[in-house]
């Protein structure tokens, strides 16, 4: 099992700071508050290019910052087998002084995000690793057949298959930038069929609501480098669906989260629930087929709706959300 650095928008670890002073300095700038290009700044307000975010200031320490973050991973026991159960163990960290505790802010309602996914791409999991007295971040995977006692998207997932797996641990040190850290993970055991994606998946049924993403009229597949707008129109039980009237899901109507099938290249995006849909406002750094997976809640109840899209064009340097 090796854990490598990931940066808030890209594989580099992203700079960030441990603030001492949370006052803008005179000549204010401001950056995306999940960091999305990369300690990018803007002299004005405004909104992130991809993920659509409020801008927000940025601190007098958070511009001097050197310091660099990343995830230790840890797993008990060890070496991870499918069906079996274990915990997993994610702790955040400072490169060159691993053993200061890092305190984390909450970000849409949680300390730590983690999307697990399987290396095709074919499996999918969005959890939120409960906090320990020693810092780590926990998973508890449970076995085979085993029911989850806290449910789908709390602290607990299961791996019915061998096989190399992602997972990106998304959180913000308190006083520092953004972070995605991306750790594979090994499972051994029967591997799954490998899935392959060439093709674009544009609709998709679950729980019975029919979530369709309507691509730009003007082109047929989407391109990197640009801002793009597409909305995502929901039916159940063939009647149109508001997404204003979904409940908040951490936060917001909505989260997308895509995954480019070679690079593994992440975007994350929240939708705008507006004139009867979703819109998807996001950019793309880099070319590719992406698995993308879309979260929204009615009455309690999280709802995975998943899609493949092909993005075409050269690679940029706008970092696509990789959160």
């Amino acid at each position: 099992m090796i854990a490598l650095g990931w940066s808030a928008c890209g594989h580099d670890s992203a700079k960030s700071s441990i603030a001492s002073d949370n006052a803008p300095d005179s000549a204010t700038q401001y950056i995306c508050p999940m960091n999305c290009e990369k300690g990018k700044t803007y002299d004005q307000p405004g909104t992130c290019p991809i993920c659509h975010m409020d801008l927000k200031p940025i601190t007098v320490a958070q511009k001097a910052n050197t310091a660099e973050y990343f995830s230790r991973f840890s797993a008990e026991p060890t070496p991870l087998e499918a069906g079996k159960p274990a915990k997993l163990m994610f702790t955040p960290s400072i490169r060159g002084n691993e053993s200061a505790l890092v305190p984390l802010d909450l970000i849409h309602e949680k300390k730590m995000h983690l999307i697990v996914v399987s290396d095709d791409l074919s499996w999918f999991d969005h959890i939120h690793p409960a906090y320990t007295t020693s810092g780590a971040y926990e998973i508890k995977v449970i076995g085979q057949g085993e029911p989850f006692a806290n449910g789908r998207g709390h602290d607990e997932t299961r791996f019915d298959y061998g096989g190399k797996y992602w997972a990106f641990a998304d959180y913000k040190p308190t006083g520092g930038l953004n972070q995605v850290n991306q750790i594979e993970l090994n499972v051994q055991g029967l591997a799954s069929t490998q899935t392959t994606y060439s093709s674009a998946k544009t609709v998709a049924k679950v729980d019975g609501y029919t979530v369709a993403i309507e691509l730009p009229k003007e082109q047929k597949d989407l391109k990197t480098g640009i801002s793009l707008d597409f909305p995502v129109s929901i039916q159940k039980n063939d009647k149109a669906v508001d997404p204003a009237s979904f409940d908040l899901f951490l936060g917001e109507k909505a989260h997308v989260v895509m995954i480019e099938t070679s690079s593994k290249a992440y975007v994350h995006t929240h939708p705008e629930a507006k004139d009867g849909r979703l819109h998807i406002l996001t950019s793309f750094s880099t070319p590719g087929i992406y698995r993308a997976w879309l979260q929204f809640q009615t009455e309690g109840v999280v709802h995975t709706a998943d899609f493949v899209l092909k993005v075409v064009g050269e690679k940029t340097n706008l970092e696509g959300h990789s959160h």
